[in-house]
């Protein structure tokens, strides 16, 4: 009798600890969130939880001065996607991220940008939660605001733009949508005090442009292109909705691109050294 009632309340007392605890796993997997590249703009949370890390699961974007602040004993593990082109599908670094934790105390899924803003950060903090992992998400500088830094406009403006969408520009090939065009409300987008940016914006450039033009945007709306954002050649195409896609093919651009649509647009400084037209 007494062997049973020691093992109910052993049972009772883990049922009242924390998912990890209760389970013997004191892992945290830490999303994290890079920025946009320049590791100047890391926060200062993020990079000592980097030099702390065990193991570190990285994204394609990440350059390798932010690598370089992991322990040398650090674990690496590239994981990074590129359309057509992807390491590992989803599912996997899900699976990649729990055996990892299983294996160490401070796990980092790092991020280029922020992990929450189509970085796949929610898909991966559900797996977590639903195999009782401790999980922290550390934010970082999304590419909209560091490209709103570069080209010293706002993305809202009282005047200008009062709202801000940011929507992808590519969606899931395998989910049978039209080659990875977004579903997107366009007459709601077309909507001229909205300002728009669409990450990964290049892949359907021509088809986004077709489209609010096709819902009543005017083809004059000016148009930003930016290219490696924060980083050593970083560029800017300034062009408007009508010729954004033939200037695009002309000036070779490296991608991936942010694409910002909106008449704050025509607060750039035109003496501005890495602008393209």
């Amino acid at each position: 009798m007494t062997g049973n009632h020691s093992s109910d309340r052993t049972t009772a007392a883990q049922a009242a600890l924390p998912a990890d605890q209760a389970t013997g796993n004191s892992a945290t997997v830490y999303l994290v969130g890079a920025g946009p590249g320049d590791p100047d703009l890391l926060t200062r949370k993020a990079a000592r939880i980097i030099e702390q890390a065990d193991v570190i699961l990285y994204d394609s974007l990440i350059g390798s001065e932010i690598l370089d602040l992991a322990r040398a004993d650090c674990e690496k593990i590239f994981v990074g996607k590129r359309k057509g082109k992807h390491s590992f599908p989803q599912s996997e670094i899900n699976q990649m991220l729990l055996a990892s934790a299983g294996k160490h105390k401070l796990v980092v899924r790092l991020k280029g940008g922020d992990p929450f803003i189509f970085g796949r950060g929610g898909e991966e903090i559900e797996y977590l939660r639903a195999h009782n992992i401790k999980t922290e998400v550390i934010p970082g500088i999304t590419a909209a605001t560091a490209a709103s830094a570069l080209l010293q406009v706002p993305l809202t403006h009282r005047l200008y733009g009062k709202s801000l969408m940011l929507l992808s520009g590519y969606s899931k090939e395998e989910s049978g949508d039209h080659g990875g065009f977004p579903e997107h409300d366009w007459s709601y987008l077309a909507h001229a005090e909205l300002t728009l940016v669409f990450y990964m914006g290049q892949h359907h450039l021509g088809r986004i442009c077709s489209s609010l033009t096709g819902a009543g945007k005017s083809e004059t709306t000016p148009v930003a292109l930016v290219s490696n954002c924060t980083l050593p050649g970083q560029t800017v195409l300034l062009t408007n909705l009508r010729d954004a896609d033939s200037a695009a093919s002309k000036a070779a651009l490296q991608f991936p691109a942010l694409l910002i649509i909106g008449n704050v647009l025509g607060l750039v400084n035109p003496a501005d050294p890495w602008l393209r037209s």
